[in-house]
């Protein structure tokens, strides 16, 4: 398993290596740890600035090392000056997952993500990981957000492959996006009987949405059936992103695993606003897979 773990020497980024080391599988982990140095291409003390940089770097890149040694296989440190995020996200096609902490030097606040964690889950096209807290003393909670989707179901591989599973509770999570609520005409929908409902064009729907749902949490289950976690499922209603977030916070989940979908051509590879309000918001780790390339 190769895994980049990003630093600018900050507590996130040590809490996100930190976490990262005890959430993911323990056999045959080999870690590089990047520290990007930022530049200063203008003046004529440019080179002078660049060693001293780089050497300030270099020392963060050793104190990771030796924080993370004892828990990997093989540890490298790799010290580039440059733009942060657009390295990380070059660097992270190379690695199965690449972990960032959620905010850096030079963000501020408790919440959301800062300036570089949000351009690389917004681009990068291989699996990242955003270390926050764990909450569990021992074992893991996940709650896995699954819509059917090639991203989703790579998502859950991803998990299954790379996270240690051994004592996992996972939770799979539907959320039937009923267009009702878009209308604004839930209200009206609860104060119809239960005949009504069933009969009606919204009923008929959801029926067939319901359906659809046991089949997607039914093949994520599947997926996971090679580990030995414990895993559950839940189909709800409503908007998916309020309903994910809500579940993530009362359930006091440790990850949280999604597909990341969104457009993605030469230019771009921005999330979908349902995968960007759940990296910003979430009150635990979360995995973001997008896509496999076809």
């Amino acid at each position: 398993m190769k895994i980049l773990v990003a630093t600018d020497g900050s507590k996130d980024a040590d809490l996100a290596a930190r976490t990262a080391l005890r959430l993911l599988n323990p056999a045959d982990r080999n870690v590089d740890v990047l520290c990007v140095a930022p530049a200063y291409e203008k003046g004529p003390h440019r080179h002078r600035y660049q060693r001293r940089i780089l050497a300030k770097a270099e020392r963060i890149l050793e104190r990771t090392r030796d924080r993370i040694a004892a828990d990997v296989a093989e540890v490298q440190g790799i010290a580039v000056v440059g733009s942060a995020a657009a390295i990380i996200v070059d660097h992270a096609e190379d690695y199965d997952l690449t972990v960032i902490g959620a905010k850096d030097r030079s963000a501020g606040g408790d919440t959301g993500l800062g300036p570089v964690a949000r351009r690389v889950v917004e681009h990068a096209l291989a699996p990242v990981l955003i270390g926050r807290e764990v909450r569990s003393e021992s074992g893991m909670r996940v709650l896995a957000a699954v819509d059917g989707s090639c991203a989703s179901q790579a998502a859950i591989t991803t998990l299954s492959e790379l996270f240690d599973l051994a004592s996992a509770e996972i939770t799979l999570m539907h959320v039937e996006e009923t267009p009702w609520i878009h209308l604004g005409l839930q209200d009206e929908w609860q104060t119809y009987d239960e005949d009504e409902q069933e009969r009606s064009d919204e009923g008929v729907l959801e029926k067939e949405m319901t359906r659809e749902a046991e089949v997607i949490v039914q093949q994520a289950r599947n997926l996971l059936r090679p580990t030995r976690a414990s895993v559950s499922t839940m189909i709800d209603q409503g908007n998916p992103a309020d309903e994910i977030l809500s579940e993530a916070e009362s359930g006091s989940y440790d990850l949280l695993v999604l597909g990341a979908t969104g457009e993605r051509d030469l230019k771009h590879s921005m999330l979908g606003s349902v995968s960007s309000k759940i990296a910003w918001n979430a009150p635990c780790s979360v995995l973001l897979v997008r896509e496999p390339p076809s």
